[in-house]
């Protein structure tokens, strides 16, 4: 639901093309007037200045101007936000996707509060950096929320994890915070009054997170309070709960164990009767850390039927009196499962900040494996279900097979649906088993891929692991794709598989059952696509680049339920020794035929903003005279409906010369990639382009391609286009 007077991210009101310019006026820095537009390209000019047009620091990095997410600090900062162009940014591409069971069932959750080294660390760059052994996590199908904590009042989580978790089905909430004399001050400020103050500040709290599609709060009072800042708490947060689930569907409010109902900071635990009251006014419970099984068998009582609201803390670095922590933390696990609770994990970063770089993948992993017994996985529910397993970083990256650029990325926007990780052995003394990880040394389409090992015994014919847990409803036709490639030598087949259940009555056509008695399915490959769908699988069944296949499929369904999806390895025909192999996956797919058939909108309305121009660093000493070459920067905003993409790809095509810009096919040259976008509009930072010289102008092309959410490629004659035609002032 749109708040009365939000702006629509990224939308700037265009002015009219070849209006005559007033004499004198100076240009707008937010809306660059649209000097002429071609069918195919907006074409703008710019007269290269120097002057320095600062951007506001709190949206933008101060260097490079490159957008960053942002906080807010206090109560005045809060009070003062309106939804700004500037903001848009920040807004994430979607909300969580549909998920089983949904977060409203009984089931007990699994949540993740994400507190690394104070926050927004390289995080905050919205369109990515350049870092080497960065933090990502990936364990998505695990968790259930997520909260990213810090020590600033109002902590908006950077968009980056709003998208990759929401990508995931989980949710994911801000955290409103105060702590000291300082926090108190801030407290009485908004507590102490009556309703119009606290109400205030709940508004803005629900429509900072309404604009930005984040989910809800963790609400952490941190100071004592006084007895009419306290009597007024349970009030803000009843308030606050109701109206977030007016604005944001699915939201969410949760408590930390702080402040007791007589306004004393003191941390008890558990829930009881001096904390009772806070849980009862909003959605649930986070308990502090140091806890015993007594304190988990007296909240049994205390919570009734509102069990799994309880979310029982633990500290991952084990400071305190605690169960266990650390690679320990499954003890704490086992004995909140035992109870019934819900589980709040804080600081699973720890296996990154205190084990070091180096290894930090394998203590991930290790870490993860540890818990997962006591850890229930949710599933998607939802098509199109498309991945590449990227992680959202990498050291190099990859379009469909052909290297694009070299050297570190992250971009946690850019993280693909991640699969179940761990090593399954088979039962027996066979010693057969596969062990799934994610891979930085090659990939298909982005940074990464999935590396699955695995061993076939001799009294086994196959072996199969199961990567995705789904619960959809399948349309009557489907599409499958899976890009894969075995390492070294070696005959085992491999095979993308399914599981079905019944919505109703379930009939299978078009698909080859494994036997009689089981639910897992074997799809027949597609050999000859329908003309229409060429566009998706005109590389099937064909040796690809860099030793990849792509394997197709198509399956039809009525009435059933899509379930697990698994890849198996079996044995060639005629072995009988143990088989030994290496699968890399690139991507898999499962798409609505249907949907492949509409036409995809186009990329519109393009307009430029808060253009900046700098002499390169290599001319930025040359002498009197025009530099040899350019920096430029400016942001590139369009208009498409955010629904049809999983993101947009940014390129650039450099050019020199003054003639006609945006008629006719592009060049020869092939574009240059700038980056990943996730919403309408990419901020160009620095990007070094020919100099103007005396007589003759330049130009530099943009193209902003789409990507589908099916996964296929879009023509290039249909990306966007704009053109930015410049010279030097006139003397």
């Amino acid at each position: 639901m749109e708040a009365p007077g939000v702006p629509e991210p990224g939308v700037l009101r265009e002015l009219p093309p070849r209006a005559p310019a007033v004499p004198g006026e100076q240009r707008e820095r937010r809306a660059r007037r649209r000097i002429e537009e071609e069918q195919e390209a907006a074409v703008f000019h710019e007269v290269v200045s120097f002057t320095p047009d600062p951007m506001p620091v709190r949206y933008y990095d101060k260097d490079t101007t490159s957008p960053i997410s942002f906080y807010l600090s206090s109560l005045e900062e809060l009070l003062a936000w309106t939804p700004d162009v500037e903001d848009s940014f920040n807004v994430a591409l979607a909300p969580s996707e549909c998920r089983q069971p949904p977060l409203s069932s009984q089931r007990p959750r699994t949540l993740l509060c994400h507190d690394m080294m104070g926050g927004y660390l390289d995080d905050k760059f919205i369109q990515g950096s350049a870092v080497q052994n960065p933090y990502s996590f990936y364990h998505w199908q695990y968790i259930d929320i997520f909260v990213y904590f810090s020590h600033h009042t109002v902590t908006i989580p950077p968009v980056c994890w709003t998208n990759a978790a929401h990508r995931h089905g989980v949710c994911v909430l801000g955290t409103f915070i105060t702590e000291w004399q300082e926090g108190g001050q801030l407290c009485e400020a908004f507590l102490a009054g009556d309703e119009r103050s606290y109400r205030a500040v709940a508004d803005q709290l629900v429509l900072i997170a309404q604009f930005f599609r984040f989910d809800g709060w963790l609400i952490n009072i941190e100071n004592s309070l006084s007895l009419a800042a306290v009597g007024n708490m349970p009030h803000f947060l009843q308030y606050l709960t109701t109206q977030l689930h007016q604005q944001v569907p699915g939201g969410l409010v949760l408590w930390y164990d702080s402040v007791v109902s007589s306004g004393q900071l003191k941390w008890q635990n558990e829930l009881n009767e001096h904390n009772r009251v806070f849980f009862d006014s909003c959605d649930g419970f986070f308990t502090n850390y140091n806890w015993q099984e007594g304190h988990l068998e007296r909240m049994q009582g205390q919570a009734g039927e509102r069990q799994v609201d309880v979310y029982v803390g633990v500290d991952v670095f084990a400071r305190g009196n605690v169960v266990g922590g650390r690679f320990d933390t499954n003890k704490s696990l086992e004995l909140i499962r035992k109870h019934g609770f819900s589980a709040a994990l804080f600081a699973p970063g720890w296996v990154y900040e205190c084990l070091g770089k180096t290894d930090f993948f394998q203590n991930q992993d290790k870490f993860w494996s540890l818990l997962a017994r006591y850890l229930p996985t949710h599933s998607i529910c939802s098509l199109p279900f498309v991945t590449s397993f990227c992680m959202g970083m990498g050291a190099r990256r990859v379009c469909y097979g052909q290297e694009e650029a070299v050297g570190p990325w992250y971009h946690p926007s850019a993280q693909e649906i991640q699969p179940l990780f761990g090593e399954h052995r088979l039962e027996g003394d066979g010693g057969g088993w596969v062990k799934t990880l994610s891979c930085l040394a090659d990939a298909w389409n982005g940074g990464s891929s999935l590396l699955i090992r695995g061993v076939i015994p001799p009294e086994v014919g196959e072996v199969a692991v199961r990567l995705f847990s789904l619960q959809v409803p399948v349309p009557p036709k489907v599409f499958l794709s899976m890009v894969y490639k075995l390492e070294g030598p070696s005959n085992v087949r491999v095979a993308l598989e399914l599981t079905t259940g019944d919505v109703g009555s379930c009939h299978i056509g078009g698909i080859r059952p494994l036997n009689e008695t089981s639910s897992r399915y074997s799809p027949r490959p597609l050999r000859v696509p329908p003309t229409k769908l060429a566009r998706w699988v005109g590389r099937c069944g064909q040796q690809l680049s860099g030793g990849w296949v792509q394997r197709c499929y198509e399956v039809n369904l009525r009435g059933c339920l899509l379930g697990d999806l698994l890849v198996s390895f079996s044995r060639p025909p005629g072995s009988q020794e143990e088989e030994q192999f290496i699968c890399r996956l690139g991507e898999i797919q499962v798409v609505d035929a249907k949907s492949l058939l509409a036409p995809l909108p186009q990329v519109q309305a393009i307009s430029l903003s808060h253009v900046r121009w700098q002499p390169a660093a290599s001319s930025a000493s040359s002498g009197e005279g025009a530099p040899a070459g350019l920096r430029l920067s400016c942001t590139l905003h369009w208009s498409f409906p955010l629904s049809h993409v999983r993101c947009f790809r940014l390129h650039c095509c450099p050019g020199t010369g003054g003639g006609p810009l945006g008629r006719g096919p592009l060049g020869p040259e092939k574009p240059k990639l700038l980056g990943l976008a996730f919403v309408n509009q990419y901020r160009i930072v620095d990007l070094e382009v020919a100099a103007a010289g005396p007589g003759h102008g330049g130009h530099v092309e943009f193209l902003v391609e789409p990507v589908p959410r099916e996964g296929f490629l879009v023509p290039q004659a249909e990306w966007g286009r704009a053109a930015v035609q410049y010279s030097m002032p006139s003397t």
